[in-house]
């Protein structure tokens, strides 16, 4: 009988690093796109040769980040408790739009790192759930003449995507007024009106309370 050997788990200071490379990366890209390597050992408290004993180099710790925000945001955008398949589309609309806010601080390190074109691919491809709920809201918006017509929905939805991207990049996420500019700007691009969006949330001020 052959014996098998178990492979052997990280030990916790490694994984310890790791996270901390992850979360560093977060924070140091989030304020710059093209941070370097060193940058972003420095700020996780490491050396360059820690960081690459983690990963093989920058860009795949990059993809890393991608993929672990994105796992964040789809979940988000599957939730039934936010009912995008049956809610009123600008509400389902503003709701997630709030709801992606709640995740502020990975957001805007995604938005960021997805802005910078050698990483447009794996951050489309990681969050192909969130595009597709969001092209399912912009159809049935735009069958149901709740949402603008005047251009093709693939457009509309990369046209939102675009708006909300840079809006959340240009904002500070700690500014009391950032989740209700965010779902204004997004339903204004999807064809509302300001009165009609102000109206919207008004009616309905949940999509930019805060989010326990």
């Amino acid at each position: 009988m052959t014996d098998t050997v178990s492979p052997r788990r990280p030990r916790k200071d490694a994984a310890a690093n790791r996270a901390g490379l992850l979360s560093a990366a977060a924070r140091t890209l989030a304020l710059d796109p093209s941070a370097s390597v060193d940058a972003i050992a420095r700020a996780a408290g490491l050396s360059r040769r820690a960081l690459y004993g983690h990963f093989n180099d920058r860009d795949a710790l990059v993809r890393e980040l991608v993929a672990s925000g994105a796992q964040r945001f789809n979940a988000i955008a599957t939730d039934p408790e936010l009912r995008l398949d049956t809610e009123p589309v600008p509400v389902a609309l503003a709701r997630l739009t709030g709801r992606l806010w709640g995740e502020a601080s990975h957001v805007q390190v995604a938005a960021a790192v997805a802005l910078d074109e050698r990483h447009v691919e794996d951050s489309a491809a990681a969050l192909a759930p969130l595009r597709r709920a969001l092209m399912n809201l912009v159809r049935r918006g735009q069958d149901e003449g709740a949402l603008r017509t005047d251009v093709a929905a693939p457009t509309l939805a990369r046209l939102i995507e675009e708006t909300a991207r840079t809006v959340i990049v240009r904002l500070d996420a700690s500014s009391p007024e950032a989740r209700s500019l965010v779902v204004r700007a997004v339903l204004s691009i999807a064809g509302l009106s300001w009165r009609d969006a102000a109206a919207l949330i008004d009616s309905h001020p949940d999509v930019v309370g805060a989010v326990s």
